[in-house]
């Protein structure tokens, strides 16, 4: 079976294959003779530098982006060439190409970075769709981004930052959002959860492992449905708000849980705010400052909790303020409002470059594997890390924080819980 494209809010892809003919800057590169080429393949390797470039939603028809990514990623390489590069080669990062979240326009960006850019590796890769996923494992290129879709769980050559977050039967779930909203609720006995998604099969995959999770961690699941339309934000969510609040038993959920993105979460709170709901509402994306310029969205998700699997820009931790101080150097000394999506790209770096700084100065894909198999560091801004540990599993960790007063505040601070197993 493919890996079809199943993240916790957007669209499937069609998947394609296709071979590339590769070639490398050094004397040893790659025979032509078949996906990734031969032993020993240095593609995107020079005596002085490691090629790396992007795949980014910059753009998209709703006007949710994750251009910021790309800051994340320019900051930690433009630090790790600031200390001497990795083994004595510069990282040349070339940027990241935008998908638009489409599926045919992040597999031709997948192509383009491994054909004509002949990078080493991927990274970032953060989008909602991720179709390219079969032709950069094919062509053995190593990947990494925010391990929201199940092409980071199981393949050799892909790399969530923070581990495999949707997994397959036999993999574990992270349990950090259901314990966290157990803490802010006093305990998930007796409390029950809605949980809401978009009509897709990321949503669905989304409503699946949530509604586990949440029972696992003692919650009621009053509502679980993927029912959302995926390619417009609803203009009227009356219907919606009625379902979440009926429940089986005509009693409204102590929380109701959006699998979505911030254009329908802004809908949907907005709407449940107005039909008088007083309950907890909780998303795993408004994690961003910039979302505060506008009253309405200010008003709209205020109070809103909203899960982190990192480190919150809150805390004190000294790694939170060597990221700040990277995004500011990379930002050409200027302030600029945090977001979850530049540590999504700084994270990613930063495992490629730990795992690159393993392999040391003969880097081949080979080489790099090796290294990858026996990888694992201890706290990092989203907690211990293990390969291939993560490439099955979660590493466990994370954060909630809360919107109040036009401010975020750390509301469940950063933990790591024991996953459990995924059915």
């Amino acid at each position: 079976m493919s890996r079809t494209v199943r993240a916790l809010a957007a669209a499937a892809a069609a998947l394609a294959l296709v071979s590339a003919c590769n070639s490398a800057s050094t004397s040893h590169g790659p025979a032509p003779d078949g996906p990734g080429g031969a032993a020993g393949n240095t593609r995107g390797v020079s005596a002085d530098s490691v090629k790396v470039g992007g795949i980014v939603s910059m753009t998209s028809a709703s006007g949710y982006s994750k251009k910021d990514t790309d800051l994340g990623a320019r900051a930690r390489f433009l630090r790790a060439n600031a200390e001497g590069g990795v083994a004595g080669r510069r990282i040349d990062y070339i940027g990241a190409e935008d998908d638009g979240q489409d599926p045919g326009k992040n597999l031709a960006a997948a192509r383009k970075l491994v054909q004509q850019d002949k990078v080493f590796a991927v990274s970032p890769m953060s989008s909602v769709t991720f179709s390219g996923a079969d032709f950069l494992e094919q062509e053995k290129v190593p990947t990494f981004g925010w391990g929201t879709l199940p092409s980071f769980c199981g393949p050799q050559y892909v790399y969530g930052f923070n581990g495999c977050l949707v997994p397959s039967p036999g993999g574990t779930l992270n349990q950090t959002w259901p314990e966290g909203i157990g803490r802010v609720l006093g305990g998930a006995r007796g409390k029950s959860v809605a949980i809401i998604a978009n009509d897709s099969d990321a949503g669905k995959f989304g409503i699946r492992t949530f509604r586990q999770g949440f029972a696992a961690a003692g919650f009621t699941v009053s509502y679980a449905k993927a029912s959302v339309p995926a390619t417009a934000v609803p203009s009227d969510w009356s219907a919606y708000v009625k379902e979440l609040l009926a429940g089986p038993d005509g009693k409204a959920p102590d929380a109701v849980v959006s699998v979505m993105q911030t254009p329908n979460n802004i809908g949907l709170f907005t709407a449940l705010k107005r039909a008088g709901y007083r309950g907890v509402l909780t998303d795993p994306t408004d994690y961003d400052p910039g979302l505060l310029a506008k009253d309405a969205t200010r008003q709209a998700l205020d109070g809103v909790y909203v899960l982190l699997q990192f480190q919150p820009f809150e805390s004190t931790d000294p790694q939170m303020e060597r990221f700040k101080a990277d995004i500011k150097a990379a930002a050409n000394g200027q302030e600029v409002p945090l977001n979850m999506h530049m540590l999504t790209g700084y994270m990613s770096a930063d495992l490629f470059l730990s795992i690159a700084a393993k392999a040391g100065r003969d880097l081949t894909v080979e080489s790099f594997q090796a290294a990858a198999r026996g990888f694992s560091d201890t706290g990092t801004l989203v907690g211990d890390r293990s390969e291939p540990k993560g490439q099955k599993d979660s590493f466990g960790c994370g954060a909630l924080v809360r919107l109040k007063d036009g401010a975020y505040e750390v509301a469940v601070p950063f933990a790591c819980h024991e996953p459990i197993p995924f059915a």
